[in-house]
């Protein structure tokens, strides 16, 4: 069992909760994930570590409720414990295998959307410890949606925030300050992109104008999380992987777009009916999920 210290709302549709787990804290690295069990029926759900406390032994991770899984693990509350929590699984960040010197050479842009916020941050922090400010750039539909800004502040060189609608700071998606970014100067020689599938499609497509290698992270697609489902798998270059054991960070320039994006809708269906069937309870008389 791993219990469950806190639990905190970040914003109108993300939580945070922060779990006892000394030895997988011990292991984290930036850019790797665990798999969550609410209970003995529970399904496997692969979310990101967005930190890690090896002192306390703890790991935090951060979710937004969108299908029964992840509501039903809204139910719990501090003090409640896992079923079970499996990690760390993937790779680390490509970040961590650059030399000192290399590392200093770089100039840093992280580009994050919606839940994808959670992911940047621990790689960005690691880089403030090693004596590396890093821009980034924070993006949501709305000023409610924005999350971990202090947090971001406190590790990053530059920090921008946009909003759709234009209710907090800047108005505009993350690609136009990208563009406004470089068009004042700033020079980036390596991009991080991690949220949405269609932001992330079209960071790749803004950065590759300007040359600027960028990585986006296939979390989207994961399912089983180990490789035996089959259901993340993606084109890259000529190769085609797994998202969850050969990422989940991959090359942004060499992903297939179209077949990932269609992949990521393989189970609306299926979703919808169960979302459908647990909210309605003894009421629920089928459907596909879409009415």
């Amino acid at each position: 069992m791993y219990k469950i210290l806190s639990k905190t709302q970040l914003s109108d549709v993300v939580w945070e909760m922060v779990v006892e787990a000394p030895l997988l804290a011990c292991h984290a690295r930036p850019g790797q994930f665990l798999i969550v069990k609410k209970d003995e029926t529970g399904e496997r759900i692969p979310l990101t570590i967005c930190d890690y406390d090896t002192d306390k032994g703890t790991v935090t991770i951060v979710f937004q409720p969108v299908g029964v899984s992840t509501m039903k693990i809204l139910e719990l509350e501090a003090g409640d414990s896992f079923e079970d929590v499996v990690g760390p699984l993937g790779k680390p960040s490509d970040i961590l295998s650059m030399s000192e010197e290399e590392l200093h050479s770089q100039k840093f842009l992280f580009v994050c959307g919606g839940v994808g916020t959670a992911p940047v941050y621990p790689q960005v922090k690691w880089l403030h410890e090693h004596g590396i400010a890093a821009d980034v750039i924070i993006g949501a539909r709305t000023k409610g949606l924005i999350f971990y800004e202090d947090k971001m502040r406190s590790v990053a060189g530059n920090l921008y925030i946009t909003t759709d609608d234009g209710s907090y700071v800047h108005k505009g998606v993350v690609t136009t300050v990208i563009d406004e970014l470089v068009a004042q100067g700033k020079k980036y020689t390596h991009c991080v992109a991690i949220g949405p599938m269609i932001m992330m499609k079209f960071c790749t497509l803004t950065t590759k104008k300007y040359g600027i290698p960028t990585v986006v992270s296939m979390n989207p697609i994961m399912v089983d999380g180990t490789g035996m489902c089959g259901a993340c798998r993606l084109t890259v270059g000529d190769e085609v992987k797994f998202a969850c054991v050969d990422g989940p960070e991959f090359d942004g320039f060499k992903i297939n777009w179209n077949e990932c994006m269609k992949r990521a809708q393989m189970y609306k269906t299926q979703e919808g009916e169960a979302k459908l069937k647990y909210l309605e309870g003894k009421t629920h008389e089928g459907g596909c999920g879409n009415c």
